[in-house]
């Protein structure tokens, strides 16, 4: 078996987009009439006419239904344009897609101001094609004709040609305009969030004649409401809720739950081994492993407890200290770990408002812990339009720290053969969310299901959890007992992160990514029923699988910083043989984005693409890469259109996971391709902001390479020679070399 390398050294060059200012044009096939012009006009006026008494706020809220899944590009630019220092892109305070999940519907937040000129301008335009075009149709191929287009009246009707080309593109994609009003469930105490209008979130409920104090206010525009409170809201002002969730979560149930005696087992006190962080219900510190445990109850003393309020939280912390002292067939390599665990919840539930400000102020005041386990979970749902007010805490602080979170896939049993969507904070995207398999690999019948926000694929991987009438060995207080779900699944996985960051010396992203990598395959082709309750697939037992590759693979691992639109590498020497690179190719690459609440759907902010493959000469005679996965999304050479919902579902655009692979079978060898004009390989990171320019900030990603010898040749130290002339500073991560420098910064020297 190969090592694993690190590449460092090499930095990542850093460019700006070239030519960002891309002209006016409506897609192949296109065509804008006078009647949808009309349409849309008078849909514009309905929103007027609502906001025309209404002062509640000083600004309006507007809806744009779009007729598809439109990209960033495809927006409004012309209506609802507030000027220079104001386009449609800096007024969207929130983001869902429509019943059918095929449209996106984006509200924004405008002055009357723009309002009362986008109608005015639309009026404009309505004269001037009426004036135009006789027939009262104009498609792409009379919108490219310059010599039609440039001659326009556009001053009659006080227009300029940009931006009456801009109103009918946007015409294109826009069914109409108008006002989303929230629907009320059956909600009683409930976190609800407003949309962002620019105001003082007591204020705005002081003229519906609610008050509220100030520890009942989570954000600017989040509030924890009682049933009153709520039933005046939707009554009200429903054009004001982004979104409402009710604040008590009952604890999504383990699945199966056997007491059995009392453990008589010895372990060593605790040395010098990493602390893992547990966020869970309350811990009885009179087990075993007590010592490696230091516990902080988080519940008031004024609250009643019993004694099924210490089970789950013990069992859990129970597996993160000595997991392979409980489950020989689990162990990992991994040895034992320290905990610090937190008891924030009781064995009925919790309340989400404080639980999120818990967390925050936990992960705050513990800044050397850098992997948190979660395996609380709500029994409820979470909803297809925005994600679960504790995920986006979750996201927040791992994009604000240098923190990562393990948090279980929940649990439920299925009802008429189906099963239940995945319920909080198992939505979080920053997180590696960890569903159940049973120990033949075999999805269990308790595990639920993603997808997140109608795209994102969770949960990320799958582990052991028990099923089939197989359990996993815990300890509660009372001893011994056999248990299944994913609540066990997860902290199996935490330990696993803990050793590849603090043992191995991974940053987070390297880590992630090397993990997730480890549990997919050549030809990762699973199908969508089965990628929803497995992820991207079942990470190995043993820690050495994850750190070793076949003798015909070479794997290593490259991270750097995003700051730009483009960063690449063009560097990456492999190995030639007989003039050809007998190789076939998979990437990882995993990176901690920032995330937005109150966008809806558009949750991500950063949208990171990679492209990696052979270099080759595109038509201007540049350097380019040849990618491993055809992917031309943002290619110099053959840029190719690419719906928006083609880019997400192939490419996984706006998915803070991506896996590239070329296709590769033992009966059907790949092709040995080879490039004369450049015999290197390269990585390209692309980056967008769905918030624009003013939202970027550094990212750091990281990424997993896997080049196979299609022949079955080791060819490693030709690789490991030729990246260090190439100026890489090549390291093999090897296990014992890692766990004696872990051992040697940890400790304690004595001075006389």
């Amino acid at each position: 078996m190969n090592n694993i390398l690190t590449l460092k050294g090499n930095k990542f060059i850093q460019a700006n987009r070239q030519n960002p200012t891309m002209a006016i044009t409506l897609p192949t096939g296109a065509i804008v009439n006078l009647p949808k012009l009309r349409d849309i006009h008078q849909s514009l006026i309905k929103v007027r006419d609502f906001w025309q008494g209404n002062k509640i706020i000083d600004g309006i809220l507007i809806a744009v239904y779009y007729n598809r899944i439109v990209a960033k590009s495809n927006r409004i630019k012309g209506y609802l344009n507030g000027g220079k220092n104001l386009s449609p892109l800096d007024t969207v305070v929130g983001a869902k897609f429509n019943p059918e999940k095929d449209r996106h519907i984006i509200t924004h937040y405008i002055s009357r101001e723009v309002l009362d000129k986008t109608i005015n301008v639309s009026e404009e335009v309505i004269k001037l094609f009426e004036n135009s075009f006789e027939d009262g149709i104009l498609d792409k191929k009379i919108f490219d004709n310059k010599e039609i287009m440039d001659n326009l009246p556009y001053g009659k009707f006080n227009l300029s040609k940009s931006v009456f080309k801009q109103h009918l593109r946007d015409a294109y994609f826009v069914e109409n305009f108008g006002i989303e009003k929230a629907e009320k469930e059956n909600l009683r105490n409930s976190i609800v969030t407003f949309y962002d209008v620019k105001d003082d979130i007591q204020s705005i409920l002081n003229k519906i004649d609610i008050d509220i104090s100030t520890a009942r206010i989570l954000d600017q525009t989040t509030v924890l409401l009682d049933e009153k409170k709520v039933d005046t809201v939707f009554s009200k002002v429903p054009y004001l809720v982004s979104m409402a969730v009710k604040d008590f979560s009952s604890l999504s149930p383990d699945d199966f739950h056997i007491g059995t005696n009392v453990i008589e087992r010895l372990i060593p006190l605790p040395n010098n081994e990493p602390i893992i962080g547990v966020i869970d219900t309350l811990f009885d510190n009179r087990v075993y492993f007590g010592e490696w445990v230091d516990y902080y109850e988080m519940i008031s003393e004024d609250i009643r407890k019993n004694s099924d309020d210490y089970r789950h939280g013990t069992a859990v912390t129970s597996l993160i200290v000595d997991a392979p002292g409980l489950n020989a067939n689990l162990d990992d390599g991994c040895g034992r770990f320290q905990v610090r665990h937190f008891g924030v919840a009781l064995h009925t539930g919790f309340s989400s408002f404080n639980i999120i400000k818990q967390i925050k102020e936990i992960v705050s005041n513990n800044p050397d812990i850098k992997v948190w386990n979660l395996s609380l979970g709500s029994n409820d749902e979470v909803k297809d339009n925005f994600i679960s007010a504790e995920a986006a805490v979750l996201d927040q602080i791992q994009y604000e720290y240098d923190v990562i979170f393990v948090v279980a896939g929940t649990n439920a049993h299925m009802v008429n053969n189906k099963r239940k969507k995945i319920g909080s904070p198992a939505d979080s995207l920053n997180s590696i969310i960890v569903n159940s398999v049973d120990f033949e690999g075999k999805p269990t019948e308790y595990s639920r299901k993603g997808i997140v926000l109608s795209f994102f694929i969770k949960p990320d991987v799958a582990y052991y959890g028990g099923g089939n009438k197989q359990y996993i060995n815990v300890c509660e207080p009372l001893g011994l007992a056999r248990v299944t779900g994913t609540s066990y699944a997860a902290p199996l996985i935490a330990r696993k992160l803990a050793y590849l960051i603090h043992i191995m010396g991974l940053r987070r992203e390297e880590a992630k990514a090397l993990l997730i990598d480890s549990a997919i395959g050549w030809n990762n082709e699973k199908t969508f029923e089965k990628r929803v309750l497995i992820g991207n697939g079942i990470v190995p037992i043993r820690i050495e699988d994850i750190l070793s590759t076949p003798d015909d693979e070479i794997k290593f691992i490259v991270s750097d910083v995003s700051e730009k639109y483009n960063s690449y590498n063009y560097n990456f020497p492999v190995p030639i043989s007989d003039g050809k690179h007998p190789y076939v190719a998979k990437a990882t690459m995993c990176y901690f984005t920032k995330c937005s609440r109150n966008q809806g759907v558009d949750y991500t902010n950063s949208e990171i693409n990679i492209v990696f493959g052979r270099l080759k000469i595109n038509k201007k005679g540049e350097g380019e890469i040849k990618p491993i996965n055809n992917d031309l999304q943002h290619s110099d050479d053959d840029p190719g259109y690419i719906e928006e919902i083609s880019a997400r579902n192939f490419f996984r655009k706006w998915d803070n996971v991506k896996n590239i692979c070329e296709s590769f079978t033992p009966l059907k060898k790949a092709k040995q391709i080879f490039i004369k004009d450049n015999p290197l390989w390269g990585m390209k990171i692309t980056r967008i902001e769905r918030l624009g320019l003013k939202d970027r900030q550094e990212v750091r990603f990281g990424v997993v390479i896997t080049l196979k010898e299609i022949n079955g040749v080791n060819r490693i130290d030709d690789f490991i020679k030729n990246a260090s002339l190439r100026g890489w500073l090549v390291s093999q991560l090897e296990i014992d070399t890692q766990v004696d420098i872990y051992n040697r910064l940890n400790e304690e020297i004595e001075f006389d």
